[in-house]
Formats: structure tokens, sequence, C-alpha cells
């Protein structure tokens, strides 16, 4: 930039070769020279309210400038100063100048040597650490500037208010640059008044280049990047071609962390403040091609349309780096990609008009903790979306998984029109049902997708099912029928009920909800009511014993937290009606469990080793679990004068009870206590 204030004052002094000048007034005196100037223009610079004052009697010469324009950027009151001038016409000669810039000092010593009578100038700035700026200005129009050492942090607090975007980004490094320019009016051209022609060529290189902005959202380190730009224009319709090459270091733009190797080469043309990008290519670690066009508005600093292609993406190598920060940021690091996607997207006015994705093969993982996760794909086919129009999208999906459960191969056919999505109905398999989503529709309301549908489970058999989750065999059936499943951001919702047809009996899950399906803390929250469960088949099927009878259970606030259980108000009770109640040895030992250790102290202990079986009237427990801690109680409005709790009330001949005393209970170590009784079939059931 300081060689662009040299050019500036060799400008005004060009004046007095007519170059686009309106002096203001001029005069000599016998001590001192003044001369004052309105304005001075240029293509890419111009000046107003120049006064320049020359002291013969001491050599000291004084330049001021209101306001100096370089491209689309304004310096207000630059003042230049000079102890040791001279002029001997028509050469005015500088050694030592300093310059202050809206009055604070550049940390530069100006050099320069102007002919007034246009032949040429030089001027060469020095700073204080080494850096150095040397320009040369010759007759035929050509400018001639080397950049040394430049030190980038001192340029950018120095012109701040030209660079505006970069000081919070706390920028350093050094800049090496060389601008070569011919963009004055050749002799020949102000003779023939033939049309005016430019050429520039820049080369730069940035070596130990670094940022970091406050919020930590943008950091780079140890960065070296090369750029070179050459143009041509005619009339000020500018053609160019640019190339840059990032060959060290590595880089932190919230969410992307990228290390060196892209390359860009790029070209198009300016005029006045329309750049446009004609065509441009990105070299890109596991992309096959990347292109990109559009027009970008100078004075509004905006894009006004563009283009992007990307063709033959490798998802292994690109999902990680550029899809994963986007989609679950969260769970970056567990996102697994694979496949290969090809894509076309067009912007108007910063938005997105039209895309076209092709996906052959693709598919991501998210492997859970403790095992399950989810997985999606391959998925091969074509999305087609316009912003003004209607199209057909058509996948076709190999699978799915969701923590334990597989889902078998299914097509996806939906609508797009705008920011909505109405999916055609799909049927998912699912063992040996199928999960069948009928109306489902999204939309996207202020950057979010909401949507609602209705979704049914086609009997699915609960000896597979089980089997699959690694849980004690049973039998019976699953069955659900949603007419409101609704989505959210961060929540699917399940408005309707989830039937399970288990033990002769049912279980019924209702107001499901389950909240950031796909991030680290994934839970459910829901409730669970069961009725008329056969105690025979269960307890069989669980090894707990043996219980004749049925049992009725309420599970109300429940929130599942890993599939472990975190939260619940649980009560269990007999069934009513009249049926047999008996209850053996094993079932009432294990039963006792859930009452602490002081239930077993309350048991007949020698009717126990008399009887096989025993007759009970009833069997109530109730659970609140919160913050790790079961609080436990018996069957309602049976009340002990020791402070007990009931478990089982005996009936009929030969009858016992079964009384717990812990009523605050450790829900790790409840756990283990059911495990270690009835065996390792039902470890995966009870956690």
């Amino acid at each position: 930039m300081r060689r662009l204030v040299g050019v500036a004052l060799a400008g005004a002094l060009l004046a007095l070769s007519g170059a686009g000048v309106q002096p203001a007034a001029a005069a000599i005196t016998v001590d001192a020279l003044t001369l004052s100037v309105k304005r001075v223009d240029y293509p890419a610079l111009a000046l107003r309210g120049l006064v320049l004052r020359l002291d013969v009697a001491t050599s000291q010469l004084d330049l001021r400038v209101a306001s100096l324009r370089v491209g689309p950027h304004t310096l207000q009151d630059v003042h230049f100063a000079c102890p040791r001038a001279a002029l001997s016409y028509p050469v005015v000669e500088c050694r030592g100048g300093r310059m202050r810039l809206a009055r604070k000092p550049l940390p530069v010593s100006i050099d320069f040597r102007f002919d007034l009578a246009g032949r040429g100038a030089r001027f060469v700035a020095a700073g204080d650490r080494g850096a150095r700026v040397d320009a040369r200005f010759d007759p035929s129009g050509r400018l001639e500037a080397r950049l040394s050492r430049v030190p980038i942090a001192e340029l950018v607090r120095q012109f701040q208010g030209m660079l505006p975007g970069l000081a919070g980004w706390n920028p350093s490094g050094v800049l090496e640059a060389e601008l070569d320019w011919r963009g004055a009016p050749s002799m020949e051209d102000q003779a023939t008044g033939g049309a005016r022609r430019e050429w520039l060529r820049l080369r730069a290189g940035i070596d130990n280049g670094a940022f970091g902005s406050a919020d930590g959202q943008r950091a780079a380190e140890r960065l070296a990047v090369d750029l070179s730009v050459e143009a041509s224009a005619v009339e000020d319709r500018w053609q160019w071609v640019a190339r840059a090459d990032w060959k060290q270091g590595a880089a932190y733009l919230h969410p992307f962390f990228v290390e060196a190797g892209p390359r860009i080469q790029a070209s198009g043309r300016l005029r006045g403040d329309r750049l446009t990008v004609r065509e441009a290519s990105v070299a890109l670690e596991g992309v096959g091609a990347l292109a990109a066009s559009g027009n970008f508005d100078l004075q509004q600093r905006q894009w006004t349309d563009g283009a992007l292609s990307v063709a033959d993406a490798d998802l292994a190598v690109i999902g990680p780096r550029w899809l994963a920060p986007l989609v679950a940021p969260a769970a970056a690091e567990r996102l697994r990609f694979a496949g290969r996607v090809s894509a076309g997207l067009r912007f108007e006015a910063g938005a997105l008009r039209e895309l076209d994705a092709v996906l052959d093969g693709a598919g991501f993982s998210q492997p859970g903790p403790a095992g399950g996760g989810v997985s999606f794909g391959p998925v091969s086919g074509h999305v087609p979306w316009r912003a003004n129009g209607v199209t057909r999208l058509q996948l076709e999906i190999g699978g799915a998984r969701w923590e334990r459960l597989a889902f078998g191969p299914f097509a996806l056919a939906a609508r797009l029109q705008g920011d909505r999505i109405g999916f055609d109905r799909s049927v998912i398999p699912l063992l040996d049902g199928a999960v069948v989503l009928d109306g489902l529709a999204l939309q996207r309301v202020e950057g979010e997708w909401i949507g609602r549908g209705g979704a049914v489970i086609e009997p699915v058999s609960m000896h597979l099912l089980t089997a699959a989750a690694g849980l004690p065999a049973m039998e019976g059936v699953l069955s659900a029928s949603i007419p409101a499943l609704s989505v959210r951001p961060g929540e699917i919702a399940f408005d309707g009920a989830l039937v399970i047809s288990v033990f002769d009996g049912y279980l019924q899950a209702t107001k499901l909800r389950v909240h950031e399906p796909f991030g680290v803390a994934s839970h459910l929250t829901g409730d669970i009511e069961a009725r008329h469960l056969d105690l025979a088949q269960l307890t069989r099927t669980f090894s707990f014993g043996s219980i004749t009878g049925f049992a009725d259970a309420d599970i109300r606030g429940l929130e599942l937290v890993r599939w472990r259980p975190a939260r619940f108000d649980a009560r269990v009770a007999s069934s009513p009606g009249r049926y047999p109640r008996r209850i053996s040895q094993r079932a009432v030992q294990n039963i006792s469990a859930l009452g602490g250790g002081g239930a077993m102290a309350a048991i007949q202990r020698r009717l126990i080793g008399l009887f096989d079986t025993f007759g009970y009237r009833d069997i109530g427990f109730r659970c609140v679990l919160d913050a790790g801690v079961c609080k436990a109680d018996g069957i309602p409005g049976v009340e002990r004068a020791d402070g007990g709790f009931v478990i089982v009330r005996g009936g009929g001949v030969p009858a016992l009870d079964v009384i717990g005393y812990n009523r605050r209970i450790d829900w790790m170590e409840l756990v283990d206590r059911l495990q270690s009784a009835i065996g390792s079939k039902a470890k995966a059931e009870v956690h």
C-alpha cells in the first residue's frame, strides 16, 4: 500500500503535464513554492485536495492530501513531510521523508525522485525492521514495484480502514511481492486518442503466516502461500488469470480443519464493481474435479450468482473433513463415510437455486460408544432439486441399522418442491415384518426442518426381534400404528401407540420421543402400559423361577439414555380377576432381592424348605428412579408398623409374605442383584 501512496504523489505532480488535473492555484515566491491541486484522477486511484509546499531556504517539503482513493478504498488526511528536499526544475527529490495517515505516523522512511517533465519517478520506502517498498514509474506509463520483508501485522494495522475485515483475524507473517503495471496513458495514446490499454502482473508470497480470532473460530499457523495474477485491459475492461498454491501450514475455519495442499486456478474479467469468475478449478484431495464460476459485487462485497460442480468425490476422504463438521459436529470424529458422489449447484443472490447430485454406493455409519450405533446405505440414485420447480427424487438404499436393529433394502422416492419434500409410501423391511412410512412430508422453516406423517409397523416376530437384540427369547408379535409422527430439530415424536403382543398380554408405549437421535447424547422418553402379562411365560423366559398368575405394569416418565434407564416411575401389580396364584421357592428368593438385605429376614425360612410352591394374594412393587437411586415401595395401602413394605402378600395354603425394608436402593446394585438372581440370559434386558 505504501507504494501506492508514492504513485499518488507522483500522479499529483504529473498534473502539471495535463493528465486529468484541475489546478486551483500556483505561486512561486523567493522563499517557497506552493502548489494546490483540486483533483487528480487515474483508473486505479484518485486524489482530492492536494497541497504541496516547498521551503527553498530550509529544503523542507510538505505535502497534504485531503483524500486518496485506491480502488474501492479511501484514505483521509494524508500528510507527507520531507526534511531534505530539493527542486531543480524539472526534478523534485526527497530524502528521509515521513508520512502520516489520519494523523498516525507510518514506521517508514521515504525517498523519492520525480521528474515534472514526465520522464519518470522513483519511490523507496524503508521500514524500521527491514521492510522495503521500491517503485519505479517511467514515461511510458509503466510501474514496477517490489515489496520485501513486509510484516503483514503492521500492514493490516496501518491500513485497517482499507482492510476492515482482516483486523479481527490478527494476521501475521511476512509478505514478498512483485508488481509490474503498465497503466498510465502512453505518449502515443495521448497523441492519437487510441483506446487505453493496461497490463498487470503480480507475484506474491506469504511466509510463516498465521492468524487467530478472539472467539477461537478462526486460526492458522506456519502458512506458506504463493499467489500470481496476470491481467490486461482495454478501456477498463479487464481480463485476468490467477493462481494460488497453499504449500504449507494448517488452518481451522469453523467448523473445518484444513491442511496445506489445495491449489486454485481461476480466470475471468473485471469491469467497474463487477468481478466475474469465468472458471475456477481447485485441486483437492479426494475429489476428481472441483470447478466454480460466478459474479462478485465489489461494492456490496457479496456474490450475486455462482455455480459449483464436484465430480467423482470419494466420500471416505471428503466426508470426515467437509461433511461431518456440518451435519454432526459433536460426533464428527465418529462418523464414517463410503461411496462416491458427483454434484452440481447454482446460486443466486447468496441462495441455493438448483442442485443435482448423483450418489454411487454412498453411505455413512456412526458406531455407538458401547456397540450398535447408526448406519445407512449403500445409497445410489439421483437427487434433483429446483427452488422454483418440482422434481422427483429416486434412491435405492441397501439397508440401514439403528443400534441392534437391522433394516433390509428399500426404495425411497419423493416429490421435491422448494423447501418441501413429500415422500411416497415407503416399505422398509424389518426382520419378518416391515416399517411403513405413509404421507411423510418435511418442510424447511427458518433454516430448520420440521415434518409430519404416519407410520405403521407391520407385525414383527418377538422371537426374531429378541434374538436380533440379544435378549432372552420371547414369543408374540410387535406392531404399531402411529397416525401422527412428527419430526423437529433434534427430536422425533410418535403421537400414536406402539403395541407389543407378548406373554398373552400386551405392552403399549405412548408419548414416545427420541431426542437427538443421531447425537452422542441421544435419549428416549415415553410412557409404557402393560396389561395381563402371563407371569408363567415371563418367569420361564427369564429363568426367574415360576409364578402363575397375571400382572399389570405402568411406567411413567421413562427416560432412556443410550438405552439405559435414567429416570422413571414404575409400578407392578397383580392383574384383577380370578385365576390360580402360585409362586415357587426360587421366585420368592429372587423377588426378595428387590427389597434389599432385610427382605430375607422376613421370609418364613422353614416353609421354604418344606414346600416347592406357595399361594399368594397379590404382588406389588414400585420404583421411582432418579439420579441413580431407586426409591422403593410395595403393595399400596398395606402398612407395617416396622416401616417395611410388602412385595408379595401371602394367601392360601401354604402362604408367606415377602417384605422389603430398604426404601432407597442404588440402581446399579439392584440391577446386579437381578442379574445374579435370574442368570446371564436376562443381562441384556435388565440394563
